[in-house]
């Protein structure tokens, strides 16, 4: 019974650490879209300036 306690506090452990994992990974891909999403509409407003030059 003990090694099935330990192996369920390890899993759990390693699942959560997984969670978290994920977690930071779908934060830093919404902030890369977000961050490139401004960076595009910023260079479209641009572009006609330079186009007249």
């Amino acid at each position: 019974m003990a090694s099935l306690v330990a192996f369920l506090n390890s899993f759990m452990s390693y699942l959560l650490l997984f969670l978290v994992s994920v977690a930071l990974v779908c934060v830093a891909v919404k902030g890369g879209i977000t961050l490139r999403k401004g960076k595009n509409a910023k260079e479209a407003l641009e572009a006609p300036l330079e186009e007249n030059e």
